[in-house]
């Protein structure tokens, strides 16, 4: 799935589901090491354990960041 992420510096993550686990995430744009971590950390993880623990992560005074992005764009893509 394709998500574009709102008020964060990333323009687009990109991610997949397999089987309830989070797969292949990566993120055009942003801060290329943080989120090539974030990438990996949550890769294999469920999705709702994933959401548990990115959602809410600001950026600075933002009310965001690209963590709560991912976190949004999973939400979504569950149906949640």
């Amino acid at each position: 799935m394709d998500y574009q992420p709102k008020g964060v510096c990333s323009k687009q993550i990109h991610f997949d589901i397999v089987d309830n686990k989070v797969k292949n995430v990566s993120f055009y744009g942003g801060c290329n090491g943080n989120l090539q971590g974030i990438s990996r950390l949550i890769d294999g993880m469920d999705v709702n354990e994933a959401i548990s623990r990115i959602e809410g992560i600001r950026c600075g005074f933002k009310p965001t960041s690209c963590p709560d992005q991912l976190a949004q764009a999973l939400k979504q893509a569950v149906g949640n």
